[in-house]
């Protein structure tokens, strides 16, 4: 069997952190080139835009599309058209109805259309899914915090419409979140805070539930210096379960149960492989949904203008 042919679209800091590196350590994967506008590999075929590539690239089966995200729809309905395998980076679009036509063009043409979610595949969320599975879960409280200026340095479309500004790295929570809990969950009110000069939040504070009433929050935050949080807390019957490092990290009563290196990005284009190789598609939409929602029954406020 040969190897999987990938092209990265869209070269920015994601791309050159994870993907390279993960697409090399992943068998039955071959980077093959690169669409960029201002950014290449040396030792790679380079093209501007993904229609150059498509029309005169080399040979590949599948894109990896880590461009902002309100490009990705058009790009990836490009790739599916001419029989290329999809990979979305998260979040998998700007909206929820826009992924219904690429999930029927990937059906019909048989093509993979996986929309990732890197944070479920830290070390730490499958045991913490499995503990949780056993308990009473009483109530849970995500503390996500991190310094914009550090993680997307001078990424202007993050603050644009569809860049969801702190929810770029908060949906890594709510998609972890998503598949830990046994039942689903929705929102209930949102608190945004948007900057002055900005069309997108620099913080959040949510309240969640399930059909069971469950108590959720979330507290999103992009001006945090210093150390970082992507923190979970699970108070249950048996005890507080701790997830911490974004998921790589889990404690039960601060007693540490599972801690592994973080192989996130190579995982996924293990599973992207496993899924071209039959067509397969893998399309969960429930983080962004709850983001959605957030929107859509946020209740806003301006703070101070965010100068980068």
């Amino acid at each position: 069997m040969t190897d999987l042919r990938i092209a990265i679209v869209g070269f920015g800091k994601i791309a050159r952190d994870q993907h390279v590196g993960a697409i090399a350590a992943t068998s039955g994967a071959t980077l093959a080139a690169v669409a960029s506008r201002n950014a290449s590999l040396p030792e790679l075929p380079h093209f501007a835009t993904i229609e150059k590539l498509l029309e005169k690239g080399p040979p590949i089966d599948a894109v990896s599309l880590c461009t902002p995200p309100q490009v990705r729809r058009a790009q990836a309905a490009a790739a599916l058209k001419a029989g290329k395998h999809v990979m979305l980076e998260k979040p998998p679009g700007t909206g929820v109805a826009e992924l219904d036509p690429l999930i029927a063009m990937a059906s019909e043409a048989k093509r993979t259309l996986f929309a990732t979610w890197h944070s479920r595949y830290a070390p730490a969320v499958e045991p913490a899914r499995a503990w949780l599975a056993s308990r009473r879960i009483k109530s849970v409280h995500i503390n996500w915090k991190e310094d914009v200026r550090v993680w997307h340095p001078g990424q202007a479309w993050i603050w644009e419409p569809g860049g969801l500004g702190v929810f770029d790295p908060g949906i890594n929570a709510l998609s972890i979140l998503t598949r830990i809990l046994p039942q689903p969950v929705f929102v209930t009110a949102a608190e945004l805070a948007f900057p002055a000069n900005c069309q997108a939040p620099i913080a959040a504070d949510l309240k969640l539930t399930d059909i069971d009433g469950l108590p959720i929050t979330a507290a999103f935050d992009f001006r945090q210096t210093g150390p970082q949080s992507w923190d979970i807390l699970v108070e249950t019957d048996q005890g507080r379960m701790t997830l911490s490092g974004g998921g790589r990290r889990m404690a039960v009563d601060d007693k540490p149960i599972a801690e592994a290196p973080d192989q996130e990005y190579r995982e996924l284009y293990q599973r992207f492989v496993k899924l071209a190789a039959s067509g397969a598609s893998d399309v969960d939409l429930a983080p962004l949904r709850l983001v959605a929602d957030s929107f859509l029954l946020g209740k806003r406020t301006i703070v101070e203008p965010f100068v980068d």
